[in-house]
């Protein structure tokens, strides 16, 4: 485990996790849910790294450039692949300081990937809160589809509220993927700022994102703030006390999606994404 304080915030990292956030905490206040203690399962952490690509790729399968893609079904009986590679690897401690670290996460070409990438996360604290900044680089010699993103789970007491701006909301099929797309406000107003404490199952992807949301827990407003983010995944399951408010690069399995807005990495090229978790009085 990685420790990083400063201007009154403490940050744990576990890089064997995925490279994975263990507690987020401002003057003793647990800004995202802390990890289950003795976890081995990314998905109980605070918040870790989706690299190369974001959300789920429907059955695992792509068509790129004349060849077909196969990737591994990483989510148990889930049909699809999940979230990419970087969460269930470790990754390396290449520089730490009292307040900001570096980690990397290198990738060969193989499990089904075929393109070599290089991805960091660089950890900084300060007044402003934490910022985090995902690098994505294609190391192959071949254009490279892409897409980054962040994984925060969010805790939220009773009667938290949630507000941000999107475009669109898309409407999933059964097995998760992305159908038709519908108002903004169909799950919730969150541009009013309705209850997310309060909502039921959400787990769906906002198109064209604003780049900003607030969490307002009574005593504190939690803001997040991202930019490279086009768009921005929602994750609440009914009854919890935390949601995730996802930045990413593109919406679930838009490498099979005709028109879908996605990156395309050069031999060398990167893609960056920066995420700032900051609070105030409320």
């Amino acid at each position: 485990m990685t420790e990083l304080s400063g201007a009154g915030w403490t940050l744990t990292l576990l890089p064997a996790l995925g490279g994975a956030i263990g507690t987020l905490r401002y003057e003793g206040v647990d800004i995202l849910r802390p990890t289950t203690d003795g976890t081995t399962d990314p998905l109980h952490s605070a918040c870790f790294p989706l690299v190369p690509y974001a959300n789920r790729i429907a059955g695992g399968r792509f068509g790129f450039s004349g060849r077909n893609i196969a990737l591994p079904l990483n989510f148990g009986d889930h049909p699809n692949s999940l979230h990419g590679f970087g969460w269930q690897r470790p990754w390396d401690v290449i520089e730490a300081g009292p307040d900001r670290a570096r980690l990397t996460h290198v990738h060969d070409g193989g499990d089904g990937w075929p393109w070599r990438y290089r991805a960091e996360q660089l950890f900084e604290l300060g007044e402003d809160g934490l910022r985090v900044t995902l690098t994505l680089a294609n190391a192959s010699r071949e254009p490279m589809p892409a897409g980054i993103g962040l994984h925060p789970y969010f805790a939220i007491p009773p009667g938290t509220r949630l507000r941000l701006n999107a475009a669109r909301v898309w409407l999933t099929d059964d097995i998760q993927i992305p159908s038709e797309p519908a108002a903004a406000d169909h799950f919730g107003d969150w541009a009013a700022g309705a209850s997310i404490s309060d909502a039921g199952f959400v787990d769906h992807s906002y198109e064209q994102w604003d780049g900003r949301a607030t969490l307002e827990r009574g005593d504190h407003i939690v803001r997040l703030t991202a930019e490279g983010a086009r768009d921005l995944h929602l994750f609440h399951p009914e009854g919890e006390s935390f949601c995730c408010l996802e930045p990413v690069t593109h919406l679930p399995d838009a490498f099979n999606r005709p028109g879908a807005v996605f990156d395309l990495l050069p031999p060398g090229g990167s893609l960056v994404l920066t995420m700032r978790i900051g609070v105030e009085r409320g």
